[in-house]
């Protein structure tokens, strides 16, 4: 990142139009408040690569312990965070409980911001 302040206006004019048009296009504040929970999660280095390894498969809290270099209580921990968020999603099968990303769009949103920062 570079350290340059970011342009402004010289003139303090207000287009009316354009900002009751984007004021009206806005989400609520609930749900923006509930988009800005969600980036805060996925902000921490060891949800977001608990993340990043459930988008590339279903995995076990052993494995994402491994996969994250974390103690399985602290991983653990995290996926209460996560699945609280509705960002993860569990199924058991016999003593085993499987994670895995809870729908598209959290999938989508991760690999889209991967590939804007590998360009």
């Amino acid at each position: 990142m570079k350290n340059k302040s970011a342009p402004v206006c010289k003139v303090d004019i207000i287009d009316k139009v354009k900002v009751k048009s984007t004021q009206a296009n806005l989400p609520g504040k609930e749900n923006i408040f509930s988009m800005a929970e969600t980036f805060k999660l996925l902000g921490e280095p060891t949800r977001l690569k608990i993340i990043l390894a459930l988008i590339e498969n279903e995995l076990c809290v052993c494995d994402l312990s491994a996969v994250s270099e974390n103690s399985v209580s602290a991983v653990s921990h995290q996926l209460r965070l996560l699945r609280n968020f509705r960002l993860i999603k569990y199924r058991k099968e016999g003593k085993m409980v499987y994670y895995s990303i809870d729908d598209e769009h959290i999938k989508n949103l991760v690999n889209q911001l991967k590939e804007h920062i590998e360009e």
